[in-house]
């Protein structure tokens, strides 16, 4: 599985940017696509992820702000942010995780810079 993330920048705070990852190779096997992130001196943290079935997940930090999308057609999720802080700047990276054999494998995209000032 390949990742290809899209979107981030510059954003001041209150402002909303999008991100998107379209997922190529054996796509069919994806449980769950989302987003981690990892802030200065911080560890990754998931952000947001949905399932198969479009159950989602995110982080307490981000409920009500952010909201993540999957186009099963298109193999691509789509993060939404809205009413961005400055907490929230990090290198978000892109994740598609697949069980194979009771065994979690993950795979990551390149990441991606999303700042926002003060």
């Amino acid at each position: 599985v390949q990742l290809q993330a899209s979107g981030g920048g510059l954003v001041q705070a209150g402002g909303f940017l999008g991100l998107s990852c379209a997922a190529s190779g054996s796509t069919f096997s994806i449980n769950y696509m989302g987003w981690y992130r990892q802030g200065p001196g911080k560890q990754r943290e998931l952000v947001a992820r949905v399932g198969i079935f479009g159950t989602t997940n995110y982080a307490d930090s981000v409920k009500g702000r952010f909201n993540i999308s999957r186009e099963n057609g298109k193999n691509t999720v789509y993060l939404q942010m809205n009413s961005l802080k400055p907490e929230d700047t990090a290198i978000y990276y892109c994740n598609a995780r697949i069980l194979r054999s009771s065994r979690w494998s993950d795979y990551w995209g390149q990441g991606t810079l999303v700042t926002v000032s003060s």
